[in-house]
């Protein structure tokens, strides 16, 4: 580079003039560097900080601003907390005898479709308990290989401990002459 391109830089701060500039040459470790007050051509009326700060009004947007109606936990979008779902006993013996929407056991047509709701509806406040009684072969259309209640979502249904198990390829894995220490 040469000192042409630095001289022709232009420096953006307050330099120091007179016999302050020569001062300054004289004792800085870097001449070229600069002095950090930047330059300010325009007079700022008012200066900042001026203001008080009582005089500041602070911009409200309704309903965000009204934290009764707007708790944090609905305006959290970084975490997608789980939505509960509760069924109850009355609800799981509706849906054990007529089904669901997507599975239905019965169809429920007309008048007589609303009445079997109906007496579903007051059968399933007696309880799980008094509908099994009742019904005995429902719980066999439910109820897994051995009589165990189904796996939860997620879980691997091709083992008795509800885990997938992790098989190792051959290629990957040490063979069988590979010596291998055991601690004690």
């Amino acid at each position: 580079m040469s000192n042409k391109s630095l001289a022709a830089a232009k420096k953006y701060t307050v330099q120091p003039r007179g016999i302050y500039a020569f001062i300054n040459r004289l004792f800085a470790v870097d001449p070229q560097r600069s002095t950090g007050v930047p330059l300010n051509p325009q007079f700022r009326n008012p200066p900042p900080g001026a203001n008080p700060p009582a005089d500041y009004d602070d911009p409200t947007t309704v309903p965000a601003a009204d934290l009764a109606d707007n708790p944090y936990w609905k305006r959290d979008v970084r975490r997608r907390y789980p939505q509960l779902s509760v069924v109850d006993q009355a609800t799981s013996v509706g849906l054990l005898s007529v089904g669901s929407a997507g599975r239905e056991k019965v169809e429920l047509i007309g008048e007589a479709g609303q009445k079997q709701l109906v007496a579903v509806q007051e059968e399933g406040q007696k309880g799980l308990a008094a509908f099994f009684e009742k019904e005995k072969g429902v719980a066999k259309d439910v109820l897994g290989p051995g009589g165990m209640p189904p796996l939860p979502s997620g879980a691997w249904a091709g083992s008795v401990e509800g885990v997938k198990r992790y098989e190792m390829p051959e290629e990957q894995s040490y063979t069988a002459d590979y010596p291998c220490r055991t601690f004690q």
